[in-house]
């Protein structure tokens, strides 16, 4: 019923017609056949009767003056004769005028297939003395066959009939009803062709009313405006279109801009880059489906949340969260996105790589964690130390108390090390600082730092090798901050081997440059940790050393000399073979750089 009231007025005009042809056709075949039917039964019935009559007949003039002993076999032979020749005939069957049977065809199993459908009987009559005589009776049993055929070929020409005036009938109707559907029909054609933007589309007003013809020529008048309007609208629209796009491309954060119906109408490249998908992957695609590196959906959750909160609390506060995309964090921001008159079309994504501010955030606090226990360790030795002197300092020997004073002045150092490497960070981040430069013998720095590095060397049983290039030039260097870099990359080298190793130091000059390399043969640094050890706060964690530190003499090493010697820095490595540092520093520089 929906579907019927769902069509147009041309098709329940055809369908209405049609239904109710058919039901009136259906009614008057119906009607006809039932009383052809009742007709050929009844003929069928005074048929079944002429032929009873005319069997009695013939059997009475068969066995009259016949002795009783034949007349069954006559009466047999006569039966069979007539139901053999004639398949409409079920059985016959003979009574004399005490209604005792005197033969059947029944008690012979002569065509027993065939089943009575109209029973018939006459009596048999003969003339004694003038009048008749009832001597017996015969019944003979019809099985209609000739009714069924007849009947078969009614109905079939009656359906013949009944198909010809229902097609006839129905193209009438068909017919009319197109014909008083065509201009509507060629209007509507014309509006489809507006609709789908063919706009100058004009309709031919020939052949159709007065009425039809004034409807066309107000529509090809006003399709003609809109082809107008269309030409002039239609390059400003696109150039507005192209000018949005190429902001949208040139931004640096990834967006995406998704209809009401959460379909990606438009992504920049930079969104594909951060999302790992192609136009194909992505556009037209719904955004909640979108699944991130672990496998979850990345924004349904959010989407959901956003759509489920008022607009104007995501105008003032849009929703922020992140996502997590091949090892890299993304600060997602949804907001609404509306037309210049204000109505709602749906929201924008903006995707921020965040993956370097919270790997910074991570190491600040391993950062602060670090420093608070390497401040903490050396100054609760300190204290120990000094209450065990100050309390009990009469009870032990001179040794004992230079013991208790040389523990406590390393743990002092350890402390200062500390604390100037933080200060030098500190330092070292501003724009303005400026390092002043003299020109440095090398080689007396390094020994002046091994020197210094044999103390902590000696500890571990680790042995320094130096090896120094012969007649190196003075270079300009701030004596200083050199020899903390030097002494760092001694003292890593340092901590890191196992007790009884070795550690090179080499200086040698390579083109304009003098190179100072530390080689050790420690624990070594995979390929990936290479690229970040000289990051500030990254501390390479491993699980087969226990060397605690802040993460920041590396970087200061780099700092120091990229940054204040217009220097470089490198590393190599082989995981369980050792390390080689070193630093690359300028033999001249510009003389306004000198004391």
């Amino acid at each position: 019923m929906k579907l019927f009231y769902g069509m147009s007025a041309q098709k329940k005009l055809i369908i209405t017609g049609l239904f109710f042809s058919t039901l009136l056709l259906f009614l008057i075949s119906a009607l006809a056949v039932f009383s052809i039917k009742d007709n050929l039964n009844m003929c069928y019935k005074y048929f079944g009767q002429v032929i009873s009559k005319s069997l009695a007949i013939e059997t009475v003039s068969l066995t009259r003056g016949l002795p009783k002993e034949t007349i069954y076999n006559t009466l047999r032979t006569h039966s069979i004769s007539i139901i053999e020749t004639n398949e409409d005939m079920a059985f016959i069957e003979f009574k004399d005028s005490n209604s005792e049977v005197i033969y059947s065809t029944k008690n012979d199993g002569i065509c027993s297939s065939r089943k009575s459908r109209v029973t018939v009987s006459s009596p048999l009559v003969v003339f004694q003395n003038g009048s008749p005589t009832a001597i017996g009776s015969v019944t003979i049993g019809l099985t209609g066959s000739i009714v069924d055929e007849v009947s078969s070929m009614t109905r079939l020409s009656l359906a013949i009939a009944f198909l010809i005036a229902w097609l006839t009938i129905a193209l009438i109707i068909i017919m009319n009803t197109l014909i008083a559907t065509k201009e509507l029909r060629t209007l509507c054609d014309g509006v489809r062709k507006l609709s789908s933007g063919e706009f100058g589309y004009k309709i031919n007003s020939k052949g159709v009313s007065k009425e039809a013809r004034e409807v066309f020529k107000a529509f090809n008048n006003m399709s003609e405006k809109l082809h107008l309007y269309n030409e002039s609208s239609v390059e400003s629209l696109m150039l507005e279109r192209n000018k949005f796009e190429a902001i949208l491309m040139s931004i640096v954060n990834g967006v995406i801009v998704c209809d009401n119906n959460d379909r990606v109408v438009l992504v920049n490249e930079h969104a594909k880059q951060m999302l790992e998908v192609t136009d194909d992957e992505i556009i037209n695609t719904n955004l909640q489906q979108y699944c991130d590196s672990n496998g979850i959906d990345a924004f349904e959750e959010k989407i959901k949340e956003f759509k489920n909160t008022p607009i104007n609390q995501m105008v003032d506060k849009p929703l922020e969260f992140n996502i997590e995309v091949a090892d890299k964090i993304f600060k997602t921001v949804i907001s609404p996105m509306f037309l210049s008159n204000g109505d709602y079309v749906g929201y924008i994504v903006v995707l921020i790589d965040f993956t370097k501010e919270e790997e910074m955030n991570k190491m600040r606090s391993q950062f602060i964690s670090n420093v608070s226990h390497e401040l903490r360790t050396p100054v609760t030795v300190l204290r120990s130390y000094i209450d065990t002197l100050y309390t009990m300092g009469d009870e032990f020997d001179l040794e004992t108390q230079k013991e208790f004073i040389g523990i406590m002045n390393k743990e002092i150092i350890r402390l200062h090390d500390m604390v100037n490497d933080i200060l030098d960070f500190s330092r070292y981040q501003a724009k303005n600082v400026h390092l002043d430069k003299e020109m440095s013998d090398v080689s007396k720095l390094i020994q002046e730092c091994v020197d210094r590095a044999n103390v902590l060397a000696e500890e571990k049983e680790i042995s320094i090798i130096v090896m120094i290039e012969p007649n190196l030039p003075q270079i300009p260097i701030n004596y200083d901050s050199i020899t903390r870099v030097i002494m760092n990359l001694l003292t890593n080298a340092i901590k890191y081997s196992p007790k009884g190793k070795k550690v090179k130091i080499k200086v040698e000059k390579v083109k304009e440059y003098l190179e100072i390399s530390v080689e050790d043969e420690g624990i070594g640094i995979s390929e990936e940790n290479q690229k970040k050890v000289f990051d500030r706060f990254f501390r390479v964690e491993n699980k087969t050393h226990t060397v605690k530190g802040t993460g920041l003499g590396l970087h200061l090493v780099k700092v120091a000399v990229e940054k204040h010697h217009h220097g470089k820095v490198f590393v190599k490595s082989k995981l369980n073979e050792g390390s080689t540092f070193g630093i690359m520093l300028p033999i001249k520089v510009e003389a306004e750089e000198l004391v």
